[in-house]
């Protein structure tokens, strides 16, 4: 049960922050947003570990949920269309470091590192 709360609570806090990258940058999509790569993926980045870290097992799906987010706030805000099927395999991309790190903030958190 707390695996599935742990993901859900992940799918959530991901398409809401998503949604609000997106909606604070005029654009519908999250990767369309001016300042994606400098304050909207590392923001993401740094969910993925705080997640990681509370929930330390399996941390690295975690970190691919947060990520993978984007793909219903696009769904949402622009629909499904011919473009979908490659924005998911960039997003799944995209998600390898995030999950890297929530798997990194998972390990420090089960040796101890409280």
């Amino acid at each position: 049960m707390r695996r599935v709360f742990a993901a859900m609570a992940a799918l959530l806090l991901g398409i809401a922050y998503w949604w609000a990258v997106g909606r604070s940058s005029g654009v519908a999509e999250p990767w369309d947003a001016p300042s994606y790569w400098s304050v909207g993926y590392p923001g993401a980045l740094v969910l993925a570990a705080l997640l990681g870290w509370w929930w330390p097992r399996r941390a690295w799906a975690l970190g691919a949920i947060v990520v993978l987010a984007q793909l219903p706030v696009v769904i949402a805000s622009s629909g499904v269309g011919p473009l979908l099927a490659l924005g998911a395999l960039y997003a799944g991309v995209l998600a390898l470091p995030a999950m890297a790190v929530a798997a990194l903030a998972g390990r420090i958190r089960a040796r101890g590192g409280r």
